[in-house]
C-alpha cells in the first residue's frame, strides 16, 4: 500500500507539468529553404532572328466592302412629283373622277375655295384630259409639296383616307365612258411611283367609291387595266435584280 501511495504524487506532478505545457508551448513550422533558380534575363523579341524575312507593307488598303442590300429600283417619274418636305405616313391612294367633261387642277381649286370653303384644292394631284389641261398632263397640287392632308375622301367622320390617302383626280365621267389611253398611262406611272415610295399594296389602292357612298371614279373605271400594269411593272423590277 505505502508503494502505491508514492506514486500518486509522482503523476500529479505530471499532470501539471502537461497542463503548463499546453498553455505555454507553441509549435512553429519550419519551411525548407527555397530551391535556387536561374536569373531571368530579359531580350528585346526584335534582337532575336526568325529566320523570316518581313512582309512588305500593302501601298493601299483594300476597300471596304459594301454590306447593304442593294436599294430596290424607283419607279420613272417626274421630279415635281417628289415631296419637296418630310413625307406624311401615307397609307392609302385613292383615285377619283371629276364626274365633268372638263376641268384642271386651277378650276377645281377655284370651285373648292368658293363653293365648298376650303382652303385649298383638295387633291394632291388632278390628270387631265385635254380641256383644261393636257391628255393625260399630271398636274401637282397645292398639297402635295407641303405633305399636307388631303380633303377627298372623309368617310362620315373618319379622317384616315384624307389624313393618311394620296387624292388623285382624273377629269372626266367615267360613269360614261372609260379615262383615254394617255390618263391611264400617266395614272400607272404615278401609282407605280407612290406605291413603291410608302409601299402601299394592292389592298390599299382604292377608289373613292370602295370607303365612301358614291360611284366615283364611276362604273366605266378599268381597275382591272391598271392592276395589270402594276403587276406587270413588279414583275419586272424582280426579274432584274
Amino acid at each position: 500500500m505505502r508503494g502505491r501511495w508514492a506514486l500518486i504524487p509522482a503523476a500529479a506532478a505530471l499532470l501539471a507539468l502537461t497542463a503548463v505545457g499546453c498553455t505555454t508551448t507553441r509549435v512553429v513550422a519550419v519551411m525548407p529553404p527555397p530551391v535556387p533558380r536561374d536569373p531571368f534575363k530579359y531580350q528585346p523579341i526584335e534582337c532575336q532572328p526568325s529566320g523570316r524575312t518581313p512582309a512588305a507593307a500593302p501601298a493601299e488598303l483594300p476597300p471596304k466592302l459594301d454590306l447593304k442590300p442593294p436599294a430596290p429600283p424607283v419607279p420613272d417619274h417626274d421630279a415635281a412629283w417628289e415631296p419637296g418636305t418630310e413625307s406624311r405616313p401615307w397609307r392609302w391612294i385613292v383615285i377619283h373622277h371629276s364626274a365633268s367633261d372638263k376641268g384642271c387642277a386651277a378650276s377645281f381649286d377655284a370651285w373648292h375655295r368658293n363653293g365648298r370653303h376650303w382652303d385649298e384644292l383638295g387633291y394632291h394631284f388632278v390628270i387631265g384630259n385635254g380641256t383644261g389641261s393636257g391628255d393625260g398632263e399630271v398636274e401637282v397640287g397645292s398639297r402635295w409639296p407641303k405633305q399636307k392632308h388631303g380633303a377627298h375622301c372623309r368617310v362620315g367622320d373618319n379622317e384616315e383616307y384624307n389624313y393618311f390617302g394620296i387624292g388623285i383626280c382624273l377629269v372626266g365621267n367615267f360613269d360614261r365612258g372609260p379615262p383615254s389611253q394617255a390618263q391611264m398611262a400617266s395614272l400607272g406611272r404615278l401609282v407605280e411611283y407612290l406605291a413603291a415610295l410608302y409601299h402601299v399594296d394592292d389592298a390599299h389602292i382604292i377608289g373613292h367609291g370602295t370607303v365612301g357612298d358614291t360611284r366615283c371614279p364611276g362604273r366605266c373605271f378599268p381597275f382591272d387595266r391598271l392592276f395589270a400594269r402594276l403587276h406587270g411593272v413588279r414583275q419586272g423590277f424582280a426579274s432584274a435584280q
